[in-house]
């Protein structure tokens, strides 16, 4: 892991701290933090957002304070959606895992339960890391082409909120029975490639979904990797997700892996792009890696 040992890390002297209250566990997790975090030996401006349109701005008045700390509590969507503002500062940023799937903080090794997670706030370290690109939008951890892009487009936002994590699968099964495969294509003019495919994953990190699927991705090796689950039957995306959960060789002949700095996409019919589980783009689309973008508090 990058980034500097306890001892050599700068102190830090003041934090904001701003929670997503309408995600699934915001508002019966906030007043938890505000206690734990009264402990620290630092001031801890402290915001809870009940409307999610009001985030960015509340983040931007708390950075115009210019904290040493961030603390960003919410689910990946909330997460990827104000890691901008955290680019060219040098507040570092720390996270409270409050959605879902909760696959950037698994990708970063913290804990997904709350306690875990205010533990590497009181004791952790700093660690530089990789933000992604979907054409001008920074993203954490990963984006999607194919079925989840329908998920979140279509979820009910009070399954997901009530039901956690088995009512999103139920409803990803669902969606998956009315799903086609379609064409990916990787670069550009003579030298672009063109597969059949079930999904596509844009890749910061390994994990989406809450599961590690995408192996060759990580947050800190100068690289956004693309990969591609391939094929003309939907069954071939099962097949994906039953050998990576269960850590099968066998999940290695379903995928075709992309990586560079910068990639161009493009796919028929044009299709809608997850981003940490928010739909926020459409193909064609340039993905790319800003490396080494921000610092983040890791165990």
């Amino acid at each position: 892991m990058n980034g500097t040992s306890p001892a050599n890390t700068p102190r830090i002297r003041s934090a904001a701290m701003v929670v997503n209250a309408r995600s699934r566990r915001g508002k019966a997790l906030f007043d938890r933090a505000c206690v734990r975090c009264a402990d620290l030996p630092y001031p801890v401006d402290a915001h809870a957002v009940d409307d999610p349109a009001q985030l960015g701005a509340v983040v931007k008045r708390a950075l115009a304070k210019k904290p040493d700390l961030l603390i960003l509590g919410g689910g990946d969507g909330t997460i990827s959606g104000l890691v901008d503002y955290l680019v060219g500062t040098e507040t570092v940023l720390a996270v409270l895992p409050l959605g879902t799937a909760n696959s950037f903080v698994r990708t970063l090794g913290i804990p997904v339960d709350i306690d875990g997670a205010l533990d590497v706030i009181a004791g952790g370290r700093r660690r530089r890391i990789d933000l992604g690109m979907i054409d001008d939008d920074y993203f954490a951890n990963g984006a999607a082409i194919g079925i989840a892009p329908r998920i979140a487009q279509s979820v009910p936002h009070a399954l997901k909120k009530y039901l956690g994590r088995a009512g999103y699968l139920g409803w990803a099964a669902w969606e998956f029975l009315h799903f086609r495969p379609f064409t990916l294509i990787v670069g550009e003019g003579a030298a672009a490639e063109r597969l059949a495919v079930v999904e596509v994953r844009i890749s910061n990190g390994p994990y989406h979904g809450g599961t590690e699927l995408n192996e060759q991705a990580a947050v800190d090796n100068g690289a956004i990797v693309v990969q591609a689950v391939t094929g003309h039957a939907r069954t071939r995306l099962i097949r994906n997700w039953v050998t990576s959960i269960l850590r099968l060789d066998a999940r290695h002949e379903t995928v075709r892996h992309f990586s560079g700095t910068e990639l161009r996409i493009a796919t028929e019919p044009p299709m809608a792009i997850s981003i940490d589980g928010e739909l926020l783009a459409r193909t064609p689309v340039t993905a790319r890696v800003a490396a080494g973008v921000i610092e983040v508090l890791v165990p």
